[in-house]
């Protein structure tokens, strides 16, 4: 007999259903008038994390919801990660009624806003971010795919099918956003224990949340203390790293030392790694890679994420 019970599946499957962890986020979008407003959301996750030429988010949310129908507008977004601050969990609870027009909830909210820092740069309309914000991601909604380039805002009450599989309008009160990574913003403190080695300390309070319950409460837990787990060393031969070194490219070859630099790189990123490293001999004009080399390569790298 199972130890288990058997829950219907319903509506909302996530919150109604099931225990389910995830983020708080609060997206600032642009409205017709050139004003940003701000919508809680936490069906969001990333998409695309390697192998494209662009990085990406999925959001999941209201057709008819301010969000929706301004990225169907302009397809620019940014995703605000608040903190666990009770303070910040109520603010994002208020801005959480579906219906509330901009013009009604934004003048009663406290997050502060700043401008964008691609605005800034480039001088193109984008939505401000929350200067409380501990991070935040600029996004733009890639609607050429899924052919999502036709979805039009204006349908309040429901899109008529035919429906797109996984972006823009995907059933009559539902969409799909893939939107591309433009930049990441985050505050000082946390992005230098990225770069520098990240402590339990260093974590941010990052609020978890499991949806709207018990049609009373939203309810979410604040950051405890941090564990780590130490990984599992499994260390490759320098056989195996050879074997895949000698396939890498018929003209850059490795010496032992230099394998020896990446034998504890994990076997499914291993090519990845040897990809770069031939492509930095290519430009560089070498054809034997040396662990000096390989240190030269690993510091541009540490350069190329602290510019990040």
């Amino acid at each position: 007999m199972s130890s288990f019970e058997n829950l219907r599946i319903v509506d909302n499957f996530y919150q109604t259903s099931l225990y389910f962890p995830m983020p708080t986020v609060i997206i600032s979008t642009l409205c017709e008038d050139g004003t940003t407003t701000l919508g809680p959301y936490s069906l969001v996750q990333p998409y695309y994390v390697a192998g494209k030429d662009y990085y990406a988010m999925l959001l999941c949310c209201r057709n008819s919801s301010n969000t929706a129908q301004n990225i169907l507008r302009n397809g620019k977004c940014a995703l605000n990660f608040i903190d666990d601050n009770p303070k910040s969990f109520k603010e994002a609870v208020k801005l959480s009624w579906p219906g509330d027009k901009p013009s009604d909830k934004m003048p009663k909210c406290n997050f502060r806003l700043e401008k964008s820092l691609l605005e800034e740069e480039t001088g193109e309309a984008r939505p401000m971010v929350l200067t409380d914000a501990i991070q935040a991601i600029e996004c733009t909604w890639m609607r050429a795919l899924d052919g999502a380039d036709k979805d039009q805002p204006g349908e309040l009450t429901g899109y008529e099918p035919p429906y797109h599989d996984f972006n823009g309008i995907t059933s009559k009160f539902g969409a799909h956003f893939i939107l591309r990574v433009d930049k990441i913003l985050m505050k000082k403190r946390y992005s230098d224990a990225i770069i520098n080695g990240v402590r339990a300390k260093d974590f941010p309070n990052l609020p978890v949340d499991y949806g709207y319950r018990d049609s009373k409460n939203f309810w979410f837990h604040k950051k405890t203390k941090m564990r780590s787990e130490l990984l599992a060393v499994r260390k490759q031969t320098l056989e195996s790293v050879r074997y895949a070194a000698d396939r890498a490219d018929d003209k850059v070859k490795f010496t032992d030392d230099a394998l020896e630099t990446i034998l504890n790189v994990p076997r499914v990123f291993l090519p990845l790694v040897l990809r770069g490293c031939v492509d930095w001999a290519k430009e560089n004009g070498v054809e034997l890679v040396t662990a000096e080399h390989m240190k030269i390569i690993n510091d541009k790298r540490a350069k190329e994420k602290a510019k990040k």
